[in-house]
Order: structure tokens, then C-alpha cells, then sequence
């Protein structure tokens, strides 16, 4: 058969990222247009959002637990995207014990991960910030995302590419998608 087509630049792949979990490495990579990727090989930290108190923090990563495509991804410690991944609880439990024991941030020690929520009115107070707490402690935090918060790791998803990005950034699994994903890690094990 005659060739009827030529060999593309375009249509050359390159090598798999394999993005580990370890201290940050990054290269860049020249694409086309003159725009730039950003090859992550090794990454230890990210930002996360926990959707349903509406805030993202950074913090690292401890390991791989779970993927839907390959068990060799969670073996290796590869980050791709939708895996689902343990991350270090510490900054989130530091959010919670702000907002809702009214803790102010020079008082939070680094590593202090003990996780209270009894919330007790405090002396005398002008009222208003107790107000505050009291509204704040009827929103409540579910059980399974609690228990995690005092082992000091949460189950999270990563949402972005490191890959292609550079960057592993997600959000912390709560409701039906935590049991789905507590049930499918059961199985495994």
C-alpha cells in the first residue's frame, strides 16, 4: 500500500509523568503555540477544598489509597487525576477549632490536632461573637468526616492534573461519595 500519510509532530506522545508522592520537582515543557506545561515527577502538597464549610487550604499529602483505573497507580504512589488520596488533617482541624470554639489563630499551636466541639459560652462577652458560635455550632459537622478529623487524615479527590499542571489540588470526600468510597477500599483490602 502506498503511504499516504507523513509522520506529525502533533501526533507524537510523550512519556508518562508517573507523578510520586515526594519532595516537589517540577519540569517545564515546551508546547505548542509557545505555551508551557508543567511536568510534575515528584509533589508532597496541595490545596484542598472542603465543599461543605466553603474553604480550601493547603496542606500535604500523606499517601494514595484508592484508584479507579489501576491498582499498580495506588501501589507506586502515583497522583492522577481522580484519585482518591489521604491527606494531612491538621490545617482543616485549625479552621474548625477557629470558627467554632473561637480560638483565635495566635493561640493554635503548629501540630495541635486534638479536634473539640463542645462549645461552652465563655465569661462575659459583649454577646455578639457568642451569638455567632451558637449559630455556627447548629451547622453540623457529619460524623464520618468528624472521626477523620481527629485521626488526623482526611480522604480526599484529586481534581486537578499534575501531569499536565503541575499542581495537585481537590477536595476532602464527604456524604454519599465517602461511603462509596469506604465501601470500594473495604472490598479491596
Amino acid at each position: 500500500m502506498p503511504v499516504h500519510q507523513k509522520k506529525r509532530k502533533y501526533e507524537g506522545a510523550r512519556p508518562v509523568a508517573n507523578t510520586r508522592i515526594g519532595e516537589k520537582r517540577i519540569r517545564l515543557i515546551g508546547t505548542r503555540g509557545g505555551n508551557t506545561k508543567f511536568r510534575a515527577l515528584r509533589l508532597d502538597h496541595g490545596n484542598f477544598t472542603w465543599q461543605s464549610e466553603n474553604v480550601t487550604r493547603k496542606t500535604s499529602i500523606v499517601n494514595v489509597v484508592y484508584n479507579a483505573s489501576n491498582n499498580e497507580l495506588v501501589r507506586t504512589k502515583t497522583l492522577v487525576k481522580n484519585s482518591i488520596i489521604l491527606i494531612d488533617a491538621t490545617p482543616f482541624v485549625h479552621y474548625v477549632q477557629q470558627r467554632y470554639n473561637g480560638i483565635k489563630k495566635d493561640k493554635l499551636k503548629e501540630k495541635d490536632t486534638k479536634l473539640n466541639l463542645e462549645w461552652e459560652p465563655r465569661g462575659k462577652t459583649k454577646g455578639v461573637t457568642d451569638k455567632y458560635l451558637k449559630r455556627r455550632m447548629r451547622t453540623t459537622i457529619q460524623d464520618k468526616v468528624k472521626s477523620q478529623l481527629q485521626k488526623g487524615t482526611l480522604y480526599a479527590c484529586i481534581t486537578s492534573r499534575p501531569g499536565q499542571s503541575g499542581r495537585c489540588d481537590g477536595y476532602i470526600l464527604e456524604g454519599k461519595e465517602l461511603e462509596f468510597y469506604t465501601k470500594k477500599m473495604a472490598k479491596k483490602k
